[in-house]
């Protein structure tokens, strides 16, 4: 018995030592999955999204802002755990916020797509779904649907632009008479490929426009994905779009923002970025951290 019980304190150690760390940071312990609510079924399969309520959040009487966030993975993978404490942070400020999964292909599956498509068609169908249920619901989950972000990271960056910006890939069983505009982007280093250009639906470049709703973007520095993302912007700047807020972290690395100061230091920024839109008010919520990291703002 006492033998368990130290082998019991011993486990749990890491992640105690884990939790002590994420609060130094400003971070707190990993936060606990949302309301989990089911937005619709592909390919057999029934796909999920989180939801996070702000305190005391009554939909009767209270309109407030939404945002749904997807996770990055390559196209392939990740889970709804990577944008868990995103979500609760911004719902303690306020906003209803989802984190959603999409259909993914095995390679198996990618590889019986007829020429010229990629497995990156039905992540984008499936986060157009998502965002259009997410608006049909609005007024059981207490949002305004006219005051709707979204982003992502990563690829999860990469397909809400697509779900926002390119008017096909739609489900047959989508109501069409929803539309998936939103007012602002929230993008934790976008996944813009250049070579996507093999596919028109899922080439980023093919559906860029001027009038690109107020947008932050957060890069590291040394992110082999940043040429991507450069080429876009440029084209976004050559358009005459002037709402793109970019934030550079330096020295970092593709996903620096999941953990460490840099989760704090970017959700700081994403919340001021907010405020500034007048879809947030007040202070964030937490603090810089001690150690200095800083992003820097790039025209």
């Amino acid at each position: 018995m006492h033998r368990l019980l130290f082998l019991l304190l011993v486990l749990s150690v890491p992640s105690l030592a884990q939790n002590a760390a994420k609060k130094k940071s400003g971070l707190g312990a990993d936060a606990p999955p949302g309301k989990p609510f089911i937005y619709k079924e592909s390919a057999g399969k029934t796909r999920q999204m989180e939801i996070y309520f702000p305190p005391g959040h009554d939909p009767a009487k209270a309109k407030v802002p939404g945002m749904i966030l997807f996770h990055g993975g390559s196209w392939t993978g990740g889970s709804l755990g990577q944008f868990r404490i995103a979500s609760a942070y911004f719902a303690s400020r306020g906003m209803v916020c989802a984190t959603a999964e999409y259909q993914m292909l095995s390679k198996a599956d990618a590889a019986k797509l007829p020429a010229g498509e990629t497995r990156k068609r039905v992540c984008v169908t499936d986060a157009k779904s998502a965002i259009r249920w997410f608006k049909q619901h609005a007024g059981e989950l207490g949002i305004d649907p006219q005051r709707l972000i979204t982003g992502g990271g990563s690829a999860g960056g990469h397909i809400s632009a697509l779900a926002t910006m390119n008017p096909g890939l739609n489900d047959p069983a989508d109501p069409m008479d929803i539309d998936t505009n939103v007012v602002a982007y929230v993008w934790f280093n976008p996944a813009f490929a250049t070579n996507d250009d093999k596919d028109p639906e899922i080439d980023i470049l093919r559906h860029l426009k001027a009038d690109l709703p107020p947008a932050i973007a957060f890069f590291g520095d040394m992110d082999n994905w940043k040429k991507g993302w450069d080429t876009a912007h440029a084209k976004w700047k050559a358009l005459g779009t002037k709402s793109i807020d970019l934030q550079i972290a330096p020295g970092q690395s593709h996903s620096f923002f999941n953990s460490g100061p840099w989760q704090t230091v970017t959700l700081i920024a994403a919340d001021k970025f907010l405020v500034k839109q007048g879809l947030l008010s007040g202070e964030p919520l937490k603090t810089m951290p001690v150690s200095g990291e800083k992003l820097v703002p790039t025209p």
